[in-house]
């Protein structure tokens, strides 16, 4: 990973005060803002433009950098963060969408509602800048195990595709903010994208918060005499054993198998008996066997 010097990037003096930083962003970011530019490489340069006035907005963030720089870094210098700089945990800096210089020196995203990357509300932002929601459709998986995603915004000046982090154990419901990547208001100054986030329904597993609930079908024997099974799960198939004497529509439960979280879901396993047909005339003398082995038994009765 390499240094990135956010001065460098804005055109600024390390020592340029809060006010020129912000001045400076505003016009860079009015320039390269994608859904207005024609400048060549403004997408990337837009990007790298947000993401070095996210590093110098905040007094504690920037001083953090400075603390690196201080350190004999400069920008291409290889950088890998060790007790002496770098590993600062600033929580939402890494809002899901900068580089991974800037998310190994400033904290990573953490998930839940409101947290960092994720949003339960609305966070202060320019005034004059025009913020954009959208839905974001997220499949099972992603959701699981955390992941990149592409799509695709309609601007001002056509579509413009974009990439965001998704943090493990997202939910419904939840917000991802990106810092910038709205329309630019009136003042120059770009607004957010707050993405509402929507898990894709899944076609074994059904959603509740972080709880998973599957169906698994089991033969009739398995479920008399007991068994060990293969269960799906979003981490892969683990075994589990069946209780003798399970009846179709018993709830097991797998403690921690659910969306990722603190604490993490459950995985909740719904047992269907399934009854194989009787094709042949085996298989009709084998029920017929087993019709009158429990010749007092009444499915309906007390």
């Amino acid at each position: 990973m390499r240094f990135k010097d956010y001065y460098e990037v804005l055109g600024v003096k390390p020592d340029a005060s809060a006010d020129e930083i912000k001045s400076v962003y505003r016009k860079l970011a009015r320039k390269f803002h994608p859904d207005v530019s024609k400048e060549k490489n403004a997408e990337e340069r837009f990007k790298d433009i947000n993401e070095a006035f996210e590093a110098l907005k905040e007094p504690e963030r920037r001083a953090a950098y400075d603390q690196a720089r201080a350190n004999g870094f400069r920008a291409g210098d290889e950088f890998r963060p060790s007790g002496g700089h770098g590993g600062f945990d600033f929580g939402d800096a890494g809002n899901g969408q900068f580089s991974d210089f800037f998310e190994s020196l400033f904290g990573r995203m953490r998930g839940g509602p409101g947290g960092a990357g994720t949003s339960g509300g609305r966070r202060a932002r320019a005034e004059g800048a025009a913020e954009v929601r959208a839905e974001l459709e997220v499949d099972l998986a992603t959701a699981y195990a955390g992941g990149k995603q592409r799509f695709s915004l309609q601007g001002p000046r056509g579509t413009r595709t974009l990439e965001v982090k998704i943090p493990k154990g997202i939910q419904s419901g939840q917000s991802i903010r990106l810092s910038g990547q709205g329309h630019v208001g009136p003042d120059g100054t770009p607004g957010d994208l707050l993405l509402q986030i929507k898990l894709r329904g899944d076609e074994r597993f059904a959603v509740d918060g972080r709880n998973i609930t599957v169906n698994v079908p089991i033969a009739p024997w398995e479920a008399a005499l007991g068994a060990r099974i293969p269960i799906p799960t979003l981490g892969g198939d683990v075994e589990m054993a069946i209780p003798a004497g399970s009846q179709s529509g018993r709830r097991l439960r797998l403690k921690g198998r659910g969306l990722p979280g603190e604490p993490s879901g459950d995985q909740f396993v719904v047992l269907q008996i399934q009854v194989p047909a009787a094709r042949t005339d085996a298989d009709r003398a084998a029920y017929e066997g087993l019709r009158n082995h429990y010749a007092d038994f009444n499915p309906r009765g007390r």
